[in-house]
C-alpha cells in the first residue's frame, strides 16, 4: 500500500461555498461531498507537488538523461532482461 505524504489523519472542519444545483444533485446521488472534495483537493495538491517537482529538477533530469544517452545505463551488462 503506498503511503499517503498529503494526510495527516488528523480532520479539520472548513467552509465551503458549492453552487446549491452541485449540492442537491449529489445529495440525490447519495454522494458524501466532503469525501470527493477531499479526494479531488488531494489529487490537485499532489499533481502540482508533482509538477513543482519536475519543474525544480528539469536540469538534472535532462543531464542525467543525456548521460544516459551517451554512455548507456552503468549496470545494463547485468540485466537479465
Amino acid at each position: 500500500m503506498k503511503h499517503d505524504h498529503i494526510a495527516s489523519g488528523k480532520r479539520r472542519s472548513v467552509n465551503m461555498t458549492i453552487d446549491t444545483g452541485v449540492v442537491a444533485a449529489a445529495r440525490d446521488a447519495g454522494i458524501n461531498l466532503s469525501q470527493v472534495a477531499e479526494a479531488a483537493i488531494r489529487a490537485a495538491a499532489q499533481a502540482e507537488r508533482n509538477r513543482r517537482w519536475r519543474e525544480d529538477n528539469r536540469e538534472w533530469v535532462e543531464a542525467n538523461n543525456k548521460w544516459v544517452e551517451e554512455n548507456g545505463l552503468p549496470l545494463e551488462r547485468y540485466r537479465l532482461f
